[in-house]
């Protein structure tokens, strides 16, 4: 184990493990951040994982918490009468629910333009799908106008846009209500 640290290496594979020269410290009111003695910064998120966490329930029984000269929290441990720096709470944290999505994406690269539209209704929006004849533009626009999305097809060929409107037209109707702009005339048409 000391060799892995003298060779500059974590003797872990914990995404939650600090690299050398951070520590984990908490805020009076409980929010975990994290303290870089390298380079003697301060940020919220965890330098791995990005994740902001903050301390889960009340002080153990026997601990207080205080506040130093400088306005640094420290814990006094009234049993084994000791103090630290070190929040004993910090075993149980959990991660704070950021107010904005995360930036990693749910979908992969065989989740369908029909599992990605699920459950959304687009009555009334208007869609341009590039390249729409073929490939994923012709499942995105199929999917879009069977969500009720005014679908208009940007294409480079008309007509392998006119067979991809037919294509797109045959699910269509069996599946959503008859009203579909035909690329062709540019009128709404109504398919019984």
């Amino acid at each position: 184990m000391a060799a892995l640290r003298y060779a500059g290496l974590d003797d872990t594979d914990s995404e939650d493990e600090l690299p050398p020269g951070w520590e984990e410290r908490t805020t009076k009111d409980g929010w975990v951040y994290y303290a870089n003695h390298t380079e003697e910064k301060t940020q919220w998120e965890h330098p791995k994982t990005g994740k902001r966490k903050r301390v889960a329930g009340d002080l153990p029984y026997g601990w207080e918490q205080e506040t130093d000269e400088n306005g640094q929290v420290f814990f006094v441990d009234h049993i084994n009468k000791r103090t630290t720096y070190l929040d004993p709470r910090l075993a149980f944290t959990v991660d704070d629910n950021p107010t904005k999505p995360a930036t990693r994406q749910r979908y992969d690269g065989s989740t369908t333009a029909m599992e990605i539209l699920q459950g959304r209704d687009f009555t009334g929006k208007v869609v341009v799908v590039t390249g729409a004849n073929s490939g994923i533009g012709f499942e995105t626009a199929k999917s879009f106008a069977l969500h009720g999305a005014h679908v208009i097809l940007a294409c480079r060929n008309m007509a392998r846009a006119s067979e991809a409107v037919a294509r797109i037209l045959e699910e269509w109707i069996i599946h959503a209500t008859p009203y579909l702009f035909s690329a062709e005339n540019g009128e709404n048409v109504q398919y019984s």
